[in-house]
């Protein structure tokens, strides 16, 4: 009997996610193209910046962050989520998840770079790759949220 109740509710969490995610695919879908392009403009200004302005890694990524996050941060409030109210809530918590994302990128090239000598460039893919992971919930669910509508209301708005 315990097993059937686990079984059922271990079928509604994966059916609920399955749900969530097959309604949010077009989103991602956007998300990762804008994700996708953000990559190689920060690959190419991270490495521009390393080797042919000759700063040092650490450097480097905190001047091309700047850029990333500001080409980011267009791209996905206009064309992914296409959210159109006025932000200024939506630039504070994009800045708070930036400033987590800067310091997170800053931390980690740092450690991996002068500490154990791994190439800057792959410690740039696998920690772009990491924020990735939790980007999307925040970006969709807490930066661009519709502000005054509960989750239901927000939910219809949203086209399949």
């Amino acid at each position: 009997m315990r097993f059937l109740l686990l079984f059922d509710i271990l079928y509604y969490m994966i059916k609920k996610v399955v749900q969530y995610a097959w309604s949010a695919r077009y989103q991602f879908v956007k998300y990762f193209a804008v994700g996708l392009s953000g990559v190689f403009l920060d690959m190419a200004t991270l490495i521009f910046f390393k080797e042919k302005l000759l700063l040092l890694p650490v450097i480097a990524v905190s001047i091309n962050q700047f850029i990333v996050l500001v080409y980011n941060f267009i791209l996905n409030k206009y064309w992914s989520f296409k959210n159109t109210q006025i932000p200024h809530k939506q630039i504070v918590r994009f800045g708070i998840l930036a400033l987590w994302n800067y310091l997170f990128s800053i931390m980690t090239m740092y450690l991996f770079t002068i500490i154990f000598s791994y190439d800057y460039r792959f410690v740039r893919v696998v920690t772009i790759v990491v924020a990735v992971s939790w980007n999307f919930l925040l970006y969709k669910h807490w930066v661009y949220r519709k502000e005054g509508l509960g989750p239901a209301c927000r939910q219809g708005l949203q086209k399949p």
